[in-house]
């Protein structure tokens, strides 16, 4: 889905989670550099030499700079233009005016009607997305090596010659709001982060108003404001193109000089724009209010630097030691020791003209905002105070050092970190200086920028609490002056138009195919039955292992909905010989990522660490599955932190709707279960140690590796860490009909008195992964709502502007699955977007699409497949998936000829069968009063349920 996203809604990683309504993470995650062979006693590995970027650089005669990087191992390549304008550059009176264009530019140009720039990508089996930040707006695709010129031709052609018109910026900008409520208004930490932290950290900066804007200034928007903006802004001379992927250097070359050589700059400068933000002149202290807020929150803040300053690294560093992972200071203290905080997380966020430092605590229930400032500044004091240890130093350079070896997976990874480092510092040097300057930071620096930064008299502290009688909403800073005004930019010029078609300048033909290639799987089991894959590949040195059970929630005991996810959640939480700090820490020196997860049908055990660190952090993997205690007073704090998050997600319309729309299709059989307020505390030890004992079975399991490591290392390796594993209780009676038998469709109103926005699901009972039409029905759940031009998106978003995006998911499971097509729109409108849902749902299954409408389906699914095969952990997914489900290994490599042989006769019948729209049932979440009357007169048989009594334990719901 097209996010035409805003950089700007900056938040740390443990705040995101909160903010997007989920339970605590059931994980330690950590990054640190790649390492020679590693004990598993933990000992920190040696640095890792991070490949460099190598981006060769031209630049033209009308000032474009051309960056690009050719790799003869990928199938695909990636075309970036990065602009130097972002939202600091906002006209006054017009804040998001930077995203609103960003929106603009995937219309028309002269030479292309709307919306190609989807056909060009999607439709061939790429990709295409863009974003704007405080100091760029930033377009890019990926699509198959073939149509490189195609892109080039597109890409120059809407940097030259835009076309917009009254009803596309009528309609854009209606789709911004959207986004905007999404954002903001339907998230109850939305205002804090989009709005009320950047406005009280900077005093002066632009950096203070919203990247996303305001509903109000949205509307003052005119169209001329438009053209005025992208003949300022959109020329050669503040661009720069970025290549990276399978292409000829000098044919590279040639089209770039034929497309974007005759492109002219206008005479009119660029206009000033470098505010220096002031010291602070004392602390600043703020208390914010607004609707729906479930857990009070806590910031502290402090400008710092800007991206190309000497003490970004050593603050960066600060940053890693504060708030990564779970052995870092604030999650150890506010979460793990005190239990005060569900979350924790500091964002060290620097830009081109200024920087800050934040860090949050959403607190836990029952604790209030001024306990999280209290511990926050004791935090930050004693960096302060005390110098850190050098093993502390040391985990944080390996998670950074590691984590941009991560960064450079794909050649759009390495694009975008060029980008990054050319509109922050104009260096293309830069982005490979960088890892030596965080090898660089000492001990002695940390304490160096905490005493010259985070000081009490340069500190914003900000609380943010939920609204009441007494405590109004809080509104957002309106009437904000910024450097720009309208009258500086450039005047428009003739309106660009779409040429009539046969005098557009025709698009070049693609070439010829790369096709993506596929490894071979090595399959083999151990003596006690585990499988064991095998997928090598060519890249960086990255290895991946993936260890899948059978066994997932829709096991969980009757009436304990989250045995699986507690079980999986605590396995990171102890073991015969480590804590959890223990484990957390080790995890970070191996720069590895280490977690477990459940699903409904099957649990996962995980690791991805840099080749050489690998063996030591399989042997940790090992140790965590075979070897758990399930501490009683670790399974109490997964406990509190599930609530927490289960008290953010029942604040949000689409998290309600999600875990209400599967009670209304499975009811009280195994499927239709969640985790709720109340199966949580009655989980025990006890049920999670049965659970482990009877499920996590070596027999029932596979391990896959996919990435740095032969086949033979890797039986090695297996033999090593699993040989002697062996089941610790029975096996469990298999089970049978987790899906239950099919039920009546239902209309469900939850209602939600003050929500931004409502939630709207369309639901119908699916099928098993192994279906027979599983393919008819991926294809063409593909046409309805995979992508951003499929036909709920083109119908919702495109064409009315009534959503930010809709999408359906297939939803096949082990049973019968869940079958999903969704998306949130304004309150008033969501009946008429639930009509509209349902009629494309229906078009599938009585009209037969057509050739023209499935051939860019296929090619969006072929792509996607082979994007996944470029990383290590998606390569292990897919080879994962096909085990789970006890499908041939040789599918992966007949993936795309099972999706071109699909015919469209077979999509329409699939969809008849299986998905027809009259057994399809409905779930919307939101304020009522502004839907229900309309609902109502053509559903006369909804159902209304307070948000405040709804009953997630039954099948009712009630």
């Amino acid at each position: 889905m097209k996010s035409r996203l805003i950089a700007t809604l900056k938040v740390g990683a443990a705040a995101s989670a909160l903010l997007l309504g989920l339970a605590a993470p059931a994980f330690a995650e950590g990054v640190a550099p790649a390492a020679a062979a590693v004990q598993s006693t933990g000992q920190a590995p040696q640095g890792v030499t991070v490949p460099p970027l190598g981006f060769t650089k031209r630049v033209l005669a009308n000032g474009l700079e051309v960056y690009s990087a050719r790799d003869a191992d990928t199938s695909n390549v990636t075309v970036q233009v990065w602009y130097k304008v972002g939202s600091k550059d906002d006209p006054a009176g017009r804040s998001g005016f930077a995203h609103l264009f960003e929106h603009l530019m995937f219309k028309s140009t002269t030479n292309l009607p709307p919306e190609t720039f989807d056909r060009l990508t999607e439709d061939v089996g790429g990709s295409n997305n863009a974003f704007t930040a405080d100091d760029t707006t930033a377009y890019f695709e990926t699509v198959p090596a073939n149509h490189l010129e195609r892109m080039l031709f597109a890409e120059a052609d809407r940097m030259g010659s835009l076309v917009v018109d009254e009803p596309t910026f009528v309609a854009e900008r209606d789709v911004v709001k959207e986004e905007y409520r999404q954002r903001i208004l339907a998230n109850p930490y939305g205002r804090l982060f989009g709005l009320f932290v950047p406005e009280t950290i900077y005093q002066d900066s632009p950096y203070r108003r919203p990247g996303i804007g305001s509903i109000e200034e949205l509307e003052a928007s005119s169209l001329e404001d438009v053209r005025r903006f992208h003949a300022t802004y959109y020329r050669p001379n503040a661009a720069y193109l970025i290549v990276a992927g399978n292409f000829d250097q000098a044919q590279l070359d040639r089209w770039v000089d034929q497309y974007f050589g005759p492109l002219k700059n206008p005479t009119t400068p660029i206009p000033t724009n470098n505010v220096v933000e002031p010291e602070p002149t004392g602390p600043r202290n703020v208390t914010y209010y607004a609707p729906n807020v479930p857990l009070p929150a806590a910031v502290v803040a402090w400008p710092t630097v800007k991206y190309a300053d000497a003490d970004r690294a050593a603050l960066t560093v600060l940053d890693g030691i504060l708030s990564t992972g779970e052995s870092s200071r604030l999650y150890r203290s506010l979460v793990y020791d005190k239990q005060i905080a569900a979350q924790i997380g500091s964002t060290p966020d620097f830009s081109q003209q200024a920087g800050n430092l934040s860090a949050l605590a959403i607190m836990a229930q029952g604790h209030t905002a001024d306990e999280g400032i209290a511990a926050l500044n004791d935090e930050i004091a004693k960096l302060r105070d005390v110098k850190v240890t050098a093993e502390e130093l040391a985990e944080a350079k390996n998670e950074l050092v590691a984590d941009a070896l991560r960064s450079r997976e794909t050649v759009d990874d390495r694009a975008t970190a060029l980008g990054f480092s050319l509109i922050n510092t104009g260096s293309a040097a830069a982005a490979d200086e960088e890892v030596a300057q965080i090898q660089a930071v000492t001990v002695a620096d940390i304490q160096r920028v905490a005493r010259k930064y985070l000081t009490p008299q340069r500190q914003s502290t900000i609380t943010f609490l939920a609204a009441d009688d007494q405590n109004p909403a809080s509104v957002q800073k309106m009437n904000v002056d910024a450097p720009v005004k309208v009258a500086d930019l450039a005047p428009a010029g003739p309106p660009a138009v779409l040429l009539p078609e046969a005098e557009r300048k025709p698009l070049p033909q693609p070439g010829a195919e790369v096709a993506p290639v596929t490894p071979t799987v090595a399959d083999f089991r151990l003596d006690n039955g585990l499988r064991v894959l095998v997928a090598p590949t060519d890249g960086v040195p990255l290895v991946s292992a993936r260890l899948s059970f059978d066994a997932g929630s829709s096991d969980d005991p009757t009436g304990k909905a989250g045995v699986a996810a507690m079980t999986a959640a605590l396995l990171t939480q102890g073991t015969k010989t480590k804590t959890a700090p223990e484990i957390a820490t080790q995890i970070e020196q191996l720069g590895a990522s280490v977690g477990a997860s459940a699903g409904v049908d099957f649990s996962n055990v995980y690791a991805n660490a840099p080749s050489n660190a690998f063996p030591a952090t399989v042997a940790l993997m090992a140790d965590l599955v075979k070897n758990p205690t399930f501490a009683g007073e670790e399974l109490e704090r997964q406990q509190a932190q599930t609530l927490d998050g289960l008290r953010v997600a029942l604040s949000q319309p689409a998290s309600i709707a999600g875990m209400t729309v599967g009670r209304v299709i499975y009811g009280d059989a195994p499927y239709g279960a969640t985790i709720t307020q109340q199966t949580v505390p009655a989980i025990t030890a006890a049920d999670v140690a049965a659970f482990h004992a009877a499920r996590y079975r070596p027999s029932d399991a596979t391990l896959v590796f996919s990435g740095d490591i032969t086949p033979a290392a890797a039986r090695a390796l297996a033999q090593q860490a699993f040989g002697d594993w062996r089941p610790a209780g029975a096996a469990p009676a298999a089970a049978t009909n987790p899906a239950g038998q099919p039920l009546a469709p239902r209309i469900v109103v939850v209602n939600q008195p003050g929500a931004g926005q409502a939630a709207v699901v369309a639901a119908v009972r699916g099928v098993s992964r192994t279906d027979a039409d599983f393919f008819p029905l991926t294809v063409g759940n593909t046409l309805l709502g995979g992508g951003f031009s499929s036909r709920l998106n083109q119908e919702i978003r495109i064409k009315r502007g009534l959503s930010y995006g809709a999408s359906s998911s297939l939803g096949a499971r082990a049973d019968a699955g869940l079958f999903t097509a969704s998306t949130q729109t304004k309150n008033e409108t969501a009946d008429e977007v639930a009509d509209l849902i349902l009629a494309e749902i229906a078009k599938l299954g009585t009209e037969t699409p057509t050739q023209a409408d499935l051939a860019p389906r296929r090619a969006t699914l072929i792509g996607g497949f082979g994007r996944s095969l470029e990383t290590v952990d998606g390569l292990g997914a897919l080879v994962a998936n096909l085990a789970l489900y006890d499908l041939p290994m040789s599918d992966l490599a007949d993936y795309a000829g099972r999706v071109r042989a699909v015919t469209p006769e077979q999509v329409e019948a699939a969809f008849a069968e299986h998905l027809p729209v009259n057994r399809a049932s409905l779930v919307i979440v939101g304020d009522g009063s502004k839907f229900l009357d309309d609902l109502r007169a053509k559903h006369p048989n909804l159902e209304v349920i307070e948000a405040g009594a709804l009953n997630l334990n039954s099948g009712s719901l009630k």
